[in-house]
């Protein structure tokens, strides 16, 4: 074993005792995936150098390139390993292969972490660390062969802010395999791994549901730390009934179980989850899960290897990659943002960021360690010992469950880690605007509900005059649907925190038959059946309308929208749309200057006929005037009532109750199974 040396100003060698525990093994896509490729393996560095380049087998320098390179999937051999061929060079500095060295230090009381890298021919391993400026420094290099693999033990202590470890590698005078690699830690003394539970909340997708249950039979290394897989289906294509549900059950045996439930959405769906495993007793963790997500496995034993080693109890999440575009990632961590008491990404990242394009040595906000308020629940570990001590999701059906945990968990004394190099692929919803659909409700109720109850500003800070103003654009916008469920889930807010468990289970059906009474919420999938666009008044000097330039050009827009929804319709203008409106461009400068349009769906699914309606808009912006002055003037009695309340609403003994009243008869067990 070596001990490797730092730039200049750091350690020089580290203590350390104990076993060695490995934490982070370097890994490939297991199907060789070139979309995928660039977050395993940076072929930006496999460099090919001439023959008489000093960077030959034995030399501790680096390649000088001398071509370009691309992306090589028939370099991978497996899981763990790929071959290089003479004189090529390849990194491993890359998001699920580096080692995020910053986050270990922050939240573990490691000091040193060990690489090892094992190789069945001459080759040379070139270590690298960044700092929290993004800049790279090498560490060592050490010449390596068959039977001598690299073994270095890194210190940790410079990582205070941010930085990484990685390492290159370069063929010498022949191919070489890497036949594995891993980041190891010393384990403590008295060190008992911990073993997790597995959480799926689904509804209607039992197809992923099938191929959960088939990626953890197939993986040895899960189900050594994974008590069971539990899938709550609450929905009414059943998971048992998908084609491969038996062979893949019987396969995991007693490592899995199903609930059959009615329908709780997400917050109940996941609180099931929690709820049974902490009645289990078994489990250290409880991980919760997406249903329509692809799980790289190897992140889901780093969440947990690193759940076991911080100093007090942490929730471990993952990030989420786009299903759709596999090297794009949708944040790199997320906070709230209080006066505005909203979501979104650490003001010093970037969000949908490109790994194909920019991969993680050239990005240096990247290398900056982030601090989160919570993780989405797509990929989430939590301790159950926090679990028994602060309860279960909020009552809530969708929207801010896991935001609000991540906040009831700090105030409890408890950390949210966003863990780099676990993550798994999701459905992405960049391509819907779910604020304008059925769930309009749940986000405008739960964001008022956890603002009553953690907003640190009097009266919510700016949260009453934005959701007020957003209840104006979607009125000059003609969205009635979305402000009148807006509105009902204020008044539902009014009547204090005993509706949330009374309504979480018939919530949907009413939301869904309101909404459907408006013509903005009718998607008709052919838009030829709509009647011929006919503009009955051409666009001001030919020109259409164009997004306001400063707040005060928004302002003297928007009033003299709002003197037009008070005017009569244009004749023919409910007869005929007066414009065909494309999702992206459908911005209420636009549509406020129309008396009807036909506007596409935010997924391209289909259209809806809008149509202004005066008398709506009168009545729905004195309603919702009404109910936000009621809000601020009761925004004291309301916040105390909700926060002393939380601790009874989002207990077992009160989500007990209503998984009685919803759950169904346990499914017929098949031979197989039993």
């Amino acid at each position: 074993m070596s001990l490797a040396t730092e730039a200049p100003g750091e350690e020089r060698s580290i203590v350390v005792t104990g076993e060695w525990q490995t934490v982070h093994r370097v890994v490939l896509p297991t199907d060789g995936d070139a979309d995928t490729l660039p977050l395993y393996v940076d072929f930006n560095a496999a460099q090919r150098v001439s023959d008489d380049s000093e960077s030959k087998a034995g030399s501790n320098l680096p390649a000088v390139a001398t071509a370009g390179t691309n992306i090589r999937t028939d370099f991978l051999d497996n899981r763990r390993q790929l071959h290089l061929p003479a004189y090529r060079r390849v990194s491993f500095g890359t998001y699920f292969n580096a080692f995020p060295a910053s986050y270990w230090r922050a939240h573990t009381d490691v000091s040193g972490v060990r690489l090892t890298v094992d190789v069945d021919a001459p080759a040379t391993v070139v270590i690298y660390r960044s700092t929290a400026r993004g800049t790279s420094n090498r560490v060592e290099s050490i010449s390596v062969d068959a039977g001598t693999p690299a073994d270095v033990v890194l210190p940790l202590a410079n990582f205070g802010d941010g930085g990484w470890y990685w390492f290159d590698l370069i063929a010498g005078s022949e191919t070489v395999k890497l036949t594995g690699a891993e980041w190891s830690v010393r384990k403590p003394e008295g060190f008992v791994p911990g073993t997790a539970t597995v959480a799926v909340t689904t509804f209607n997708r039992p197809d992923y549901c099938v191929k959960h249950l088939t990626t953890f039979a197939e993986s040895s290394e899960l189900l050594e730390v994974v008590d069971r897989l539990l899938i709550t289906d609450q929905g009414t294509q059943k998971v048992r009934d998908q084609d491969g549900y038996a062979e893949a059950a019987a396969r995991l045996g007693d490592k899995f179980a199903i609930i059959e439930q009615g329908n709780l959405g997400g917050s109940g769906g996941f609180a099931r989850g929690m709820h049974e495993t902490v009645e289990d007793g078994r489990s250290k963790y409880v991980l919760l899960l997406d249903d329509d997500v692809i799980i790289e496995t190897e992140g889901v034993l780093r969440a947990i290897n690193f759940a076991d080693f911080t100093r007090k109890p942490t929730i471990v999440g993952g990030h989420m990659f786009n299903l759709y575009e596999r090297s794009v990632m949708h944040t790199f961590g997320e906070e709230i943002n209080e006066y505005k008491f909203f979501w979104g990404a650490v003001e010093s990242t970037r969000e949908g960021h490109d790994f194909s394009a920019s991969n993680l040595r050239t990005t240096p906000w990247m290398h900056r360690r982030i601090d989160v308020d919570f993780n989405g629940w797509w990929m989430c570990l939590v301790p159950t010992s926090i679990v028994r001590e602060i309860g279960l999701s909020l009552p809530v059906f969708i929207k801010w469950d896991d935001a609000e945990y991540g906040i009831r968990a700090r105030r409890h004394g408890y950390q949210t880690v966003t863990l780099p190099g676990a993550a798994v692929w999701h459905m992405p919803w960049t391509e819907k605007d779910d604020t304008i659909d059925w769930q309009a409700y749940f986000h405008q109720r739960n964001r008022w509900l956890a603002a009553l109850v953690y907003s640190p500003y009097k009266k919510g800070g700016i949260l009453p005059r934005m959701s007020f103003m957003v209840d104006v654009k979607h009125l000059l916008s003609m969205q009635y649907s979305a402000v009148e469920l807006r509105l009902d889930a204020l008044e539902d807010l009014l009547k204090g925190p005993s509706h949330l468990h009374e309504t979480i289970k018939t919530k949907l059906p009413e939301i869904r038959a309101r909404r459907a009474e408006f013509d903005d919420a009718r998607i008709t999938k052919e838009v030829s059946g709509f009647p011929q666009v006919k503009r009955v008044k051409p666009p001001r000097r030919g020109k259409k309308p164009t997004a306001p330039k400063s707040i005060l050009n928004a302002l003297a827009t928007a009033a003299t929208a709002g003197i037009r929804q008070v005017q009569g319709v244009r004749p023919g203008a409910l007869e005929h749309p007066e414009a065909l409106v494309p999702a992206m461009d459908a911005r209420w400068w636009r549509l406020s200057q129309l008396d009807s349009a036909i506007v596409s769906s935010a997924d391209g699914s289909g259209a809806a006929w809008y149509k202004r309606q005066p008398e709506q808009f009168r009545t729905m912006m004195a309603r919702s005037l009404k109910l936000h002055q009621q809000l601020l003037r009761d925004w004291d009695k309301l916040s105390k009532v909700y926060a002393e309340a939380l601790p009874q609403f989002t207990s077992p003994e009160a989500w007990k109750q209503t998984f009685d009243a919803m759950t169904e008869k346990p499914a017929e067990q098949t031979p197989e199974q039993k």
